[in-house]
Order: structure tokens, then C-alpha cells, then sequence
């Protein structure tokens, strides 16, 4: 599977930024941005395309209130959003920006008339947000566009995430990846159970990947050691910008630092082999073989006292020490020399 020009299929993750609301309301620091996760090693950029209306409504009723020790207390659904959103104008400007950098390029839609915009700008793929994982018409409506689907699994029952995937192979569109994800802002690292990375990959057979809250670079390591593809953490100019979502993202330098762990991971991973590398073979005369410590007589004995394992590795393979003992040398053998047939 492709997202652009980017195939999940081989050892490389996707290192996604998500800009969220951490343009502080100018188009300007959104383009800066955008140019500075391009220079901390990020693969994507991710908006998201909503407003207030189309997530809720202008009220302040209880229910519409903010409430639960978030870290947006107290304001009114409708006040956050406000407050979140990125300005549809500047999505035409972003992509063009984002594609000139050489990032790819995509959205999170929270309604129909999102996908409808969004379509202009050919996206190669969907998100689809955590909380809009119960939004089966908005999931069916998105994947009937034919472009991959990610799909985060924040709030999702088992029963949840089986009827998104669903959703989208009945709208004929199985390029389906779902991302773990822990919907906590800052996430716990205690509740980010990682190792249903793997679990949810055998289990639904499509590509995994990770959605990240939690404070620091650990989870994504830990994620991409247990197979996740796709990173998708938030991406912060300056942590001074007055965003709703600053204290649970990452900064250019921060970003960056993770973005080199995880390419060292992918190093370190490699691939299933048991074959000697070429500096392994190099430091095979470190290890143990057959070597004569004591001098022998031709005719003498080969006993464990005369002929022993050690280091350097130049002789015989130790393996065949119980074939040469209780037999005889048909040479004089000096100490330190060491033994071959």
C-alpha cells in the first residue's frame, strides 16, 4: 500500500506531523511550520478540516461544557473548536506549500462537506480521527473516495474497529491502516498498551501504526519494535505558540531527535537472518578453537591436558575435541600451535 508516493509495504516508517491547531490562528506560522517539519525528518504533514459548526453547536448547556480534568476545562465545545480549527482559505496554500517541500500531504475530515473540500486538492489519503471512529456514514462516505484509509482506534471497542474496517471494504476500499492510539492528552505511557500493535495486525490483516498523545519519544520507539509503519505525533513551531494542543507536542528539536531514533530502530531491526555478517566472520578468530598446549611427541597421546579449547579462533572447531582425544600425533606438536587435521 501507498500513501503518495510513500510504500508502507517495505522497513521504512511514516513519520507523520500533525499541525492541529498549533498554527495559532497565522497562516504564516502554519507555513513555517509546515517548511520546519520537513527539516526535522517528518514524511507527512496532517491538517485537520473541520469548523465549530460542523462539530457542534454554539451552546452552552452542560453537556456542551468542557469537563473531566482535560487540559481544556471549562470552555464550551464550541469555544475549543473555535479556537482549534484551521481556516479552510488556507488549506489550498498548505498542500501547495507541503508538496513544494516534498512532504506529503493529507487531512483529518469530521463531516461529508470536509471530504467534498478536501477533494480538490487530491489527497492521498484519509484520516479519520479517533472520535469520529463511530461516524460509520462519515467513514463510509470518505472511503467510497478510493484513496487509503487511516483510521485512528482511540475510543474504539473491538466491536468499534470491526465496523469501520467493514465500512470501508463494503464501500469496496480495503487499503485500510488502523493506528493505535490512547485518546489522553498528555497520554499515560502506562495506558498505551502497545502491544496491541501486533494483535491488531493479525487480527484485522491490515497495515498498523501508531497515533501518539503521550509525552517524550518512547512510544513510538517501543511502536516501531513492534512493527507499527506510520507515526503520527503532533508538531510544534515553539511551545510558547498558545495552542490547545501544545503540551502534548513535540518541538523541531524534539521532533527531530525522534525521528533519528527511529530511523536508528529501523537499523537495528533489520530483517530475520542468522547468517555471519562480514564483521561477525572478521571476529571469528576471537572465539574459541583447538589449540596444542603442551608440547607433543609424535606417537604421544592427545589428552585434555596437551590439547584444549581457547581463544584465539585459528584451529579446530571445538565441537571436534571427543573425536582427537584417546588418539595419537604423527607429528611433534609445539605449544601455542594450533590444531588442525
Amino acid at each position: 500500500m501507498k500513501i503518495g508516493n510513500f510504500d508502507l509495504t517495505n522497513t521504512r516508517t511514516l513519520i507523520i506531523a500533525e499541525l492541529s491547531a498549533n498554527h495559532g490562528h497565522s497562516i504564516d506560522i502554519a507555513k513555517k511550520t509546515i517548511k520546519a517539519a520537513k527539516k526535522a525528518g517528518a514524511d507527512a504533514i496532517k491538517l485537520q478540516t473541520y469548523t465549530a459548526d460542523t462539530l457542534t453547536l454554539n451552546c452552552d448547556k452542560e453537556d456542551f461544557i468542557v469537563k473531566g480534568g482535560t487540559l481544556w476545562d471549562n470552555k464550551t465545545y464550541y469555544e475549543l473548536y473555535q479556537e482549534a480549527f484551521t481556516p479552510w482559505e488556507w488549506h489550498e496554500e498548505l498542500f501547495h506549500i507541503a508538496r513544494e517541500e516534498g512532504l506529503i500531504c493529507f487531512s483529518s475530515p469530521f463531516d461529508k462537506t470536509a471530504v467534498d473540500f478536501l477533494e480538490q486538492f487530491n489527497p492521498p489519503a484519509y484520516k479519520i480521527a479517533s472520535f469520529e471512529i463511530r461516524d460509520i456514514p462519515l467513514i463510509e462516505y470518505a472511503a467510497s473516495k478510493g484513496k487509503p484509509m487511516i483510521i485512528s482506534t482511540g475510543i474504539a471497542t473491538l466491536e468499534d474497529i470491526e465496523l469501520a474496517v467493514k465500512t470501508c471494504y463494503n464501500a469496496g476500499n480495503n487499503e485500510i491502516i488502523l493506528l493505535k492510539c490512547t485518546s489522553s492528552y498528555p497520554a499515560p505511557l502506562e495506558e498505551s498498551n502497545l502491544l496491541t500493535i501486533p494483535d491488531m495486525k493479525r487480527r484485522f490483516g491490515v497495515e498498523v501504526g501508531l497515533s501518539d498523545h503521550s509525552l517524550g519519544i518512547v512510544a513510538p520507539l517501543v511502536a516501531v519494535t513492534l512493527g507499527a509503519q506510520m507515526i503520527e505525533k503532533h508538531f510544534i513551531l515553539d511551545k510558547s505558540i498558545k495552542s490547545p494542543d501544545a503540551a502534548f507536542s513535540l518541538d523541531e528539536k524534539e521532533f527531530a531527535e525522534m525521528v533519528k531514533a527511529v530511523r536508528q530502530a529501523e537499523q537495528a531491526l533489520g530483517c530475520v537472518n542468522y547468517n555471519l555478517t562480514k564483521t561477525a566472520i572478521e571476529s571469528l578468530k576471537f572465539g574459541r578453537s583447538l589449540f596444542v598446549v603442551q608440547d607433543i611427541k609424535a606417537g604421544e597421546l592427545f589428552t585434555e591436558e596437551n590439547v584444549r579449547s581457547i581463544r584465539p579462533g585459528f584451529g579446530m572447531h571445538p565441537k571436534q575435541l571427543k573425536k582427537i582425544l584417546g588418539t595419537f600425533a604423527k607429528r611433534d606438536l609445539k605449544r601455542g600451535e594450533p590444531f588442525k587435521l
